[in-house]
């Protein structure tokens, strides 16, 4: 798969996602009023951008229109920068910026042979839910595992799971990718050899791999599979 193929492919998935018509294109950002947006949590604004194009969705088109004027003159990168974004807009919160990677067949580097097996287990498996009680809060949210639509990647520690992985199926196209160790067993391998198992299988499905993060320790685990970061997402709420 091309680089190109790989964008178009992720630009299509985010464009749909955007609940309204909105395209990436080089000539600015196209903003979109969208109540159903998933670029961003309900009545606030998401921007992505991907690829050297940027789209964003508002509540209203009060907002809508006051993004189009405070953003659309910055520079792709930096309509995804809170520190940008902040000294242009009213903004009363701030969710990000998230890198968004993607891996394709010919970038994958499978994990080596680890600590124990990997094994596929059901995404609501005891084990799993186990582990999603025993990390921070915080932890459990940013990994999104309680989400997937696969299988649960596991690697066992004595009775508990110590690594999970799997991924959710957005619009029939992305896997997105979740991964969760548990905080004793960091810093083994164990998210690396989780997550390509999930990546495999999401290969083998016909599914274009997307890893958002923001944690560089995350990012790192994705390049490590040979994720190559093509853009960032970030969400603001407008202050009143």
């Amino acid at each position: 798969m091309t680089d190109d193929a790989v964008l178009g492919r992720a630009r299509w998935v985010w464009a749909a996602l955007a609940g309204a018509p909105v395209t990436f294109t080089s000539s600015g950002l196209d903003v979109a009023v969208s109540a159903a947006s998933s670029l961003c949590p309900p009545g606030r604004v998401g921007v992505v951008a991907l690829g050297g194009a940027a789209v964003a969705t508002a509540p209203d088109e009060g907002a809508a229109e006051l993004v189009r004027r405070a953003l659309g003159d910055l520079p792709v990168p930096a309509m995804t920068d809170p520190v940008a974004v902040s000294g242009r807009l009213p903004v009363g919160a701030v969710l990000g910026p998230a890198t968004l990677a993607f891996c394709d067949a010919a970038r994958f580097r499978p994990a080596g042979a680890g600590s124990g097996a990997v094994v596929a287990v059901g995404a609501g498996d005891a084990g799993v839910r186990g582990l999603l009680g025993r990390v921070p809060a915080a932890d459990a949210g940013e990994a999104g595992l309680d989400e997937i639509t696969s299988p649960a990647y596991v690697l066992r520690a004595g009775d508990d799971v110590a690594a999970a992985a799997g991924y959710r199926v957005w619009e029939g196209a992305v896997a997105h990718v979740s991964v969760l160790t548990a905080p004793a067993e960091r810093g083994r391998g164990l998210a690396r050899l989780v997550a390509g198992a999930a990546v495999a299988a999401a290969l083998d499905a016909g599914l274009l791999p997307q890893w958002r993060a923001r944690p560089e320790p995350s990012r790192r685990v994705a390049r490590a599979l040979g994720f190559v970061e093509l853009g960032s997402q970030l969400s603001v709420r407008l202050a009143r």
